[in-house]
């Protein structure tokens, strides 16, 4: 038997989540005993619950086709980070966009804004005074943490229509959950 490692099962996985349009987020297999290996993935756009049922099937396939995992059985499972999720990857901002962050920056300060924007270097925060809206750069490479933050209160269309984002996903995000 081979033991597994978290970065074996990535080098595995990774091709065939990209097939499928994901990222590999992180991959968690316990040693010993039977596993509870858990895989995050994300995209651009988010996934449904059949759409990680699709991926779960996808990866099981190959899991039990290769001998990374060796004979120890195993339940898979597939989701997406949770709200709380630390942003670390320029792709983490941009699939944010329109949600609200709370930032520590280098020194300590902090700042509080919905995602207006990102590049590879930089993300731009909106901030909402009554109405009146203004916009934070800041670089990411001064970023010490970032965590989208749970929101209670569903933002206008006119702030979302701020952080560029279009009729059609300001109607899905305004829309109550199903």
């Amino acid at each position: 038997m081979i033991p597994a490692t978290d970065d074996a099962i990535g080098d595995l996985v990774r091709p065939v989540l990209a097939e499928l349009g994901y990222d590999l987020e992180d991959v968690s297999a316990p040693a010993g005993g039977k596993r509870d290996l858990r895989i995050l993935v994300d995209r651009d756009g988010g996934a449904s619950l059949d759409d990680l049922a699709d991926v779960s099937r996808e990866l099981g396939t190959v899991l039990d086709a290769s001998d990374v995992l060796g004979d120890t059985p195993y339940d898979l499972e597939v989701s997406t980070p949770g709200i709380g999720r630390p942003l670390t990857a320029p792709r983490h901002w941009r699939r944010a966009r329109g949600r609200t962050v709370t930032v520590r920056l280098a020194g300590g300060d902090t700042v509080t804004g919905r995602i207006a924007g990102s590049d590879d270097t930089s993300a731009t925060l909106l901030h909402n005074d009554k109405g009146r809206f203004t916009t934070t750069d800041i670089p990411l490479s001064g970023v010490e943490k970032a965590k989208l933050e749970v929101e209670f209160t569903r933002p206008g269309p006119a702030e979302l229509r701020a952080c560029g984002l279009d009729d059609d996903e300001i109607e899905r995000r305004r829309r109550p959950a199903e």
